[in-house]
């Protein structure tokens, strides 16, 4: 059985013939089915072709195919950060850390989702479960639901010291083993909720972002020089900043088995009985601890005989000494003007306030009469008092209470001792080979990790936390570091390649790359969406596989 072709005038015809032979034994052909026209099959039209071969085949027609496509999900951010993920190691550090034949669900996949969630679409944990609906996550659970994810954090919880001591392993290699600069900062966490938990974490205290009171925890995060995160630390909402700071180092010196550290951290973080604490820290173990801390405002009056004397090179740095340290100081001029002016402007509207507070109740005395209520001492001095506490000026701007008269004066010794002070950064450090300008430029260094923070707040979005029990809100905080690690080391490649593209541009760029899943009857279909040059350029930068 063959088939041919059979010509009609200018048509074509697709037949079905076999051979046999006549009653005379002479070879013969016979059409067996007809399968119609080419020129219509050329033009996509097979439904004829297919009824012929099931005549020939003594089949039932089929019925017409049903063709069906599933939504696209995002594949390509979340296949690069799993990539990085296993990159870095830290699905063999949770696998090794969370090791139990007792667990029925899978916390490495589960804190997994949970981090790159952070990273790509920050929701709640029931957030969670609708974006991953939406996205190819390989090597995922089938079901996820949201008690998996429940479990997952408190499974972290339950084995915390292995958990962040297997991390650490994992981001060990990443650091610079001779000097290791530390720089460590605080910030603060909103969190809602308003009943009361054991052991709770959640307290008022003062918020950074807004300066006012709020409920929150607080936030210690370690970095390197590089801005690679070391590791994070979770405190109650009211605690001193201070009392953080051993604790912090103890571990980071655990950890992170180094020769020397220098410190670096903040005004907040500034105390001489830490200072003490934290080198006899680090001598125990036979290091060298070295710190810049910067000195806070409020003691800059003990200050005040140095910085007379002090005397600054064409960079703008000078060098004292303060309790026993090096004391150095840089200065800058526009700076000094500027703020210098502000608080000259401010005292000058409340000069002014008071003057016409004292015009008017001078009129009052004189029998004037004026429209309004009639002024009196006692209020001049409550309006005016509070006015210049509103500004922060009680230290320049005096009111006399004792007197009968409401009257007040401007205390010139005191904003000419501000003034000493205005354009210039204090650092104490006891690092003897650095230089002024080397010290300076070390503090500076700071500023990435309150970038950091602004991740952690923008992109990352950890608050405000919804959660309630201590563990629950250290777990989030957790997830949140972790996605930060990944974010910090995007960054550093991109960085390395001089790629001008953010973390957050990367991931929005790749996840255009799409899996499409088509059935035709009862087969399935993949596919990726095609990936484009520049997409193909950020896998090559990232030092990370294209997805195939």
């Amino acid at each position: 059985m063959f088939v041919r072709i059979n010509k009609s005038g200018k048509r074509r015809y697709l037949q079905v013939v076999e051979s046999y032979r006549n009653e005379a034994g002479q070879p013969r052909h016979r059409v067996v089915a007809n399968l119609g026209r080419i020129d219509g099959m050329e033009d996509g039209h097979l439904d004829t072709l297919i009824r012929g071969l099931c005549r020939v085949a003594g089949r039932d027609e089929p019925d017409a195919l049903e063709i069906t496509h599933a939504p696209a999900k995002a594949f390509g951010d979340v296949f690069a950060l799993h990539a990085l993920w296993k990159d870095l190691g830290f699905d063999r550090a949770l696998v090794r850390a969370l090791r139990s034949g007792k667990r029925k669900v899978d916390v490495e996949a589960l804190v997994r989702a949970m981090v790159f969630n952070r990273l790509c679409d920050p929701t709640s944990k029931l957030g969670c479960l609708r974006w991953l609906d939406t996205v190819a996550m390989p090597e995922m659970p089938a079901k996820v639901e949201h008690h998996h994810l429940l479990r997952a954090m408190d499974a972290l919880m339950d084995n915390v010291d292995r958990v962040e001591a297997e991390l650490a392993k994992q981001i060990r290699p990443l650091v610079d083993q001779e000097l290791t600069v530390v720089f460590y900062d605080l910030t603060t966490v909103r969190i809602h909720g308003e009943g009361e938990v054991e052991e709770d974490i959640r307290a008022y205290g003062m918020n950074k972002e807004t300066g006012d009171i709020a409920r929150q925890f607080v936030l210690g995060v370690v970095q390197t020089a590089e801005g690679l995160p070391l590791m994070h630390t979770v405190h109650p909402g009211n605690v001193a900043e201070t009392k953080t700071l051993q604790a912090m180092l103890a571990t980071v010196l655990q950890r992170f088995p180094i020769e020397r550290v220098i410190l670096v951290a903040d005004r907040g973080l500034l105390s001489l009985e830490n200072i003490g604490a934290l080198t006899d820290l680090a001598n125990q173990d036979g290091r060298t601890l070295e710190f810049i801390f910067a000195v806070p405002a409020r003691r800059y009056k003990d200050l005040v005989g140095t910085f007379r004397t002090l005397s600054f090179d064409e960079d703008g740095l000078a060098e004292g000494r303060f309790s026993g340290h090096r004391l150095i100081v840089t200065h800058d001029p526009v700076r000094e003007a500027e703020q210098s002016q502000r608080r000259q402007d401010r005292i000058a509207e409340l000069v002014e306030m008071a003057d016409k507070m004292t015009e008017k109740l001078n009129a009052q005395d004189a029998g004037k009469t004026a429209k309004g209520r009639r002024a009196s001492d006692r209020g001049a001095y409550s309006r005016f008092t509070r006015a210049v506490g509103e500004a922060e000026l009680t230290r320049f701007i005096k009111a006399d209470l004792n007197a009968d008269r409401f009257s007040y004066r401007v205390d010139e010794d005191a904003v000419a001792e501000a003034k000493l002070f205005d354009g210039k950064l204090a650092l104490v450090t006891n690092a003897p080979d650095l230089s002024p300008a080397e010290t300076v430029a070390r503090y500076k260094g700071l500023a990435d990790i309150e970038r950091g923070f602004r991740v952690l707040k923008s992109d990352i979005e950890i608050a405000p936390v919804h959660h309630r029990l201590p563990d629950r809100i250290r777990a989030h905080a957790m997830i949140c570091f972790l996605a930060l690690v990944l974010y910090r080391v995007m960054r550093m490649r991109l960085k390395a390649k001089g790629h001008s593209a953010s973390p957050r541009t990367a991931l929005d760029l790749l996840e255009r790359i799409q899996r499409h899943t088509t059935s035709i009857g009862e087969r399935t279909l993949n596919g990726l969406s095609t990936i484009t040059p520049e997409q193909l350029e950020l896998f090559d930068t990232l030092d990370l596989p294209k997805p195939a």
